[in-house]
């Protein structure tokens, strides 16, 4: 008798069909909840709601509208600031200081890549 997998799929919602106002508005509700254009595209897909029928990247509405902030930089701010609070909790960690400077590091270099592009 083969075992069942402890995972349930996820029940794909059917398409849906909306207007590209009513779907910008979605993504500017989602935006201002905090949710990068990664995780905003993954919620609409679960909605039933795909990015590819209205024509523009999600990305792109956002950055028209101002709301943009890169994925990659806003990752790795939140993990220099969870790194930084347990090297202050923890002064004796070493390696929590050189990762706190690797980050540091990291993020100084997106930031000098955006400014860039």
């Amino acid at each position: 008798m083969a075992k069942k997998s402890g995972k349930k799929k996820q029940e794909k919602a059917p398409p849906k069909k909306i207007s590209q106002e009513e779907f910008e508005k979605r993504i500017l509700d989602l935006s201002s909840k905090g949710f990068t254009s990664e995780k905003i595209g993954e919620t609409l897909r679960r909605e039933g709601i795909h990015p590819k029928e209205h024509g523009k990247k999600i990305s792109e509405i956002l950055r028209e509208r101002g709301n943009y902030i890169s994925p990659d930089l806003k990752n790795v701010e939140a993990k220099l600031e969870k790194v930084k609070k347990h090297s202050d909790k923890n002064k004796q960690d070493k390696r929590a200081m050189r990762e706190k400077e690797r980050i540091f590091s990291k993020l100084r270099k997106l930031k000098k890549y955006y400014k860039k592009v």
